[in-house]
């Protein structure tokens, strides 16, 4: 009678062994992913990974042998420093992702009941860099282009220094708050960075990363903006640019009534030689001629 539930046992539940799932996972070129084991490597003989029928990652049960990339395979380069393996549950994780990741990674869990599951991967291109331009003054928002979910978890930085955490914690360190003070904001639907007032100083990069994870696997990603902000001249002038300036306009005003008293003097003596011929002629003596005698 037991050999016969035995024999039943295996049959019902021997699918479910030699069965397995598929995970599919978009990225952007830069992405890390961590593609999840969902078991426990203490509680495992092997887990083994694989990029199509390349063995890239590898981990027994008592972390006696454990390896990764070309410590695996010399035919695993494209990893090389790009592929870390979670020693509590195998889980494998790929970093600044590239297009040629793109394909099948196959695991394989060895122990009583030995199972498989295959993720297939595809990396995109990465949008370009979002370019914000303004004058001081004004304000912009970096669109994060998401809808938060409750699992994620969402940064911001500037200049690779972080700047945000959450709303309650936005800003808190010293150099930040000296820098934005309190002309930092957060959406609460899509933790999109509102800056207010800006200043040129504010001008630089803004990187946004994104944490967000699921039973199957966890993807990191991130948005980049490029802030340029444009001084505005400073209208209110100083006394010594007040002084200049009148001194500029007095010394204009007397260039222009010098080169009036000089155009004068030029008009005429121009017209002094047909004067003096004129006079000549009234101060001639008479024609004897035209003397009448009485």
């Amino acid at each position: 009678m037991t050999v016969i539930f035995n024999a039943l046992a295996v049959i019902l539940f021997l699918p479910y062994h030699v069965a397995f799932d598929k995970v599919s996972v978009s990225l952007k070129m830069g992405d890390s992913v961590t593609l999840h084991t969902g078991v426990k490597t203490n509680q495992q003989e092997d887990i083994k990974w694989y990029f199509g029928d390349t063995r890239i990652a590898q981990i027994t049960g008592d972390l006696s042998f454990i390896c990764t990339g070309v410590q695996c395979n010399e035919g695993t380069e494209r990893f090389r420093d790009r592929l870390k393996l979670d020693n509590q549950t195998g889980s494998l994780t790929i970093m600044n992702t590239t297009n040629t990741d793109s394909g099948l990674y196959k695991l394989k869990i060895i122990s009583s009941n030995d199972s498989e599951k295959i993720f297939s991967v595809s990396v995109t291109e990465v949008p370009a860099t979002e370019l914000h331009e303004m004058k001081e003054g004004e304000s912009v928002t970096l669109d994060s282009g998401v809808i938060k979910h409750p699992n994620d978890v969402m940064t911001w930085y500037f200049n690779q220094t972080e700047i945000t955490g959450d709303q309650s914690k936005i800003c808190t360190d010293a150099q930040c708050k000296k820098r934005f003070g309190d002309r930092l904001k957060l959406d609460h639907q899509t933790e999109s960075l509102i800056i207010t007032d800006t200043r040129n100083t504010d001008s630089g990069e803004y990187k946004l990363q994104v944490s967000s994870s699921d039973s199957s696997f966890s993807i990191t990603t991130v948005k980049r903006f490029s802030v340029s902000v444009t001084a505005v001249p400073d209208s209110d002038l100083s006394s010594a640019a007040v002084a200049g300036i009148f001194v500029a306009v007095i010394l204009l005003v007397a260039v222009a009534v010098a080169a009036g008293v000089v155009y004068y003097r030029c008009r005429r003596r121009t017209a002094v030689p047909q004067n003096e011929d004129d006079d000549d002629d009234d101060n001639s003596p008479p024609d004897p001629k035209s003397i009448h005698l009485r």
